[in-house]
């Protein structure tokens, strides 16, 4: 998921954090209590954050801050408990492949589930909500995610059966995300995004008021059945332009939560134990948080030469970006799959060991390539991104064999720019859909890739298909690795780097640790008043 959309070991860790290992429900799912957090006065707890909701139209967003919406307004057919890698129902009462070749996957829905304004619920809706997403077809959409998907049925009200086009051992995982969310059939067009500011959805709570960029109110949703044993408190998710707005209204105590993104210089005041920890805590978990420099190699592009790739990879120094950018909050990432997920590997490690200026100009020089290669390289916002990009120019420029050109782009123009190849490069975040390496291949390298890149390699689609076959996911893990050789032979993306997920809330907020974590949820049913 791209957030900025919302997917080496590395050679230092702080704290070793947990694998977020991955086990799939092959069969019928018992019920599931996620306790949500409530108690103290009514008033609504305020929840700041920088990510930008691209649209509340879940057939049109795949982005973080998007789905960390819908993760409370919108159901799904499952979802994932705080901590554990493996899909529980939620709108399902159960969800089981029903043959033996991981083709056909069959879901009972709850009795007496509704829609937040009332309207039942029931499996048309389901089987309409997916449908739109495939026939919509939107850049910014979730379709990548549901590239195996080949048809869904409504057998009655109250089962839905998926048939897809190929065997899909990850399936339950990626209904299990906001591109599972389900939506009012009655309510929204089916062949184009709903436009506005409302939202109908069973999820936990129910959206009362929307200012894009600005706020949106949430309340309790009474008709709401699920996973989460009762809707949680009221919550005001407070949107800023820039994460030094954010860290300006923390300190003046005006949000009660922040999460995603602080300034990178604050996360490691208060992270790091050296800033006065008196009336808040911090509570930092594991995530599969990454972030790419991507290329474009469509034609006419001039990095689509490998060897201009190549010798950018050789000549990257990540450390420096860590240390100098991201003041230690972040790791050096040296893979496609992070540490922590099955299947990390140390591809970009071990073939481009260490910044070689030297051996960036050789490659240039074999390929006949003539210096100075200049690109344009765009970045949207979040965390240090100015910063990041200027740091990244000095990097490559030092070497004398690369003319930079950057440029920030608004986050939803950014998004179509690059979906239609407007940028030579680009920096992007992604966080993990679901905590499993498909996340970080399927839609990044697959034939219907969410980054619009131009690069294919048909290598690369028959390992995708070959690791969705793998149950248990583990035994997945070694084509995982051969997929990151690739990457690293072809450099399509450079890794850059990986972080955890921090959220800093006031002492009188209960909650505020089970709020985010690996599985690409945003838990605001968990927050209370204490």
């Amino acid at each position: 998921m791209g957030d900025a959309v919302r997917g080496a070991s590395r050679r230092r860790t702080r704290g070793g954090a947990p694998a977020l290992a991955a086990a799939l429900t092959a069969a019928a799912l018992g019920g599931c209590s996620l306790v949500s957090g409530d108690g103290g006065d009514g008033r609504p707890i305020t929840v700041g954050t920088t990510d930008v909701v691209t649209t509340l139209d879940p057939a049109g967003a795949y982005d973080a801050g998007s789905w960390a919406l819908f993760g409370n307004l919108y159901q799904s057919l499952l979802t994932f408990a705080p901590g554990s890698a493996t899909p529980v129902p939620d709108a399902a009462s159960a969800c089981r492949f029903t043959d033996d070749g991981l083709r056909t996957y069959t879901c009972r829905l709850r009795e007496g589930l509704k829609f937040a304004n009332g309207h039942d619920l029931t499996a048309r809706d389901v089987k309409f909500s997916f449908d739109r997403i495939l026939r919509i077809r939107s850049d910014q959409g979730p379709g990548p995610l549901l590239s195996t998907l080949r048809s869904v049925t409504a057998d009655g009200a109250d089962t839905v059966t998926f048939r897809l086009r190929s065997p899909d051992a990850t399936f339950p995982f990626k209904i299990a995300t906001g591109a599972g969310s389900i939506v009012d059939s009655t309510l929204y067009p089916a062949d184009r995004l709903r436009p506005g500011d409302a939202a109908d959805g069973s999820g936990p709570y129910r959206l009362t008021s929307y200012a894009a960029g600005a706020s949106a109110e949430l309340t309790p949703n009474d008709h709401y059945r699920g996973a989460v044993g009762k809707p949680g408190h009221p919550v005001t998710v407070a949107y800023f332009a820039d994460p030094g707005a954010m860290a300006a209204a923390w300190r003046k105590r005006s949000v009660d939560v922040v999460s995603r993104q602080l300034p990178p210089a604050d996360t490691a005041r208060l992270s790091l134990g050296s800033g006065d920890r008196k009336g808040f805590r911090v509570a930092e978990n594991a995530s599969a948080n990454t972030r790419f420099l991507v290329f474009n190699l469509r034609d006419g592009s001039p990095l689509k030469d490998v060897a201009v790739r190549r010798a950018i990879a050789a000549a990257l120094d990540r450390e420096a970006l860590t240390r100098d950018v991201h003041h230690r909050t972040v790791e050096p990432l040296y893979s496609l799959i992070p540490q922590g997920v099955p299947g990390h590997t140390t591809s970009f490690y071990d073939r481009y060991r260490r910044p070689d200026p030297e051996e960036a100009r050789r490659l240039l020089t074999a390929a006949g390539v003539r210096a100075p290669v200049r690109f344009r390289l765009a970045y949207s916002k979040g965390a240090a991104t100015r910063e990041e990009a200027a740091v990244l120019k000095r990097q490559l420029e030092a070497t004398g064999l690369f003319r930079i050109d950057t440029e920030y782009v608004e986050w939803k123009t950014f998004q179509e720019g690059y979906a239609r190849g407007a940028y030579d490069a680009f920096c992007l975040s992604w966080i993990a859909d679901f905590p499993d390496a498909d996340t970080f291949t399927s839609p990044l390298l697959g034939p219907n890739s969410t980054l619009h890149s131009g690069y294919t390699d048909e290598r690369v689609a028959r390992l995708i298909r070959r690791a969705e076959l793998s149950s248990p996911r583990e035994r997945a893990a070694e084509t995982y690795r051969t997929i990151q050789r690739i990457v690293a032979e072809d450099v399509p993306l450079v890794p850059l780097w990986q972080k955890k997920e921090y959220v800093v809330s006031k002492d009188t907020v209960s909650g505020a640790q089970y709020l985010s974590d690996g599985t690409g949820l945003w838990r605001l049913w968990r927050l209370g008043r204490m």
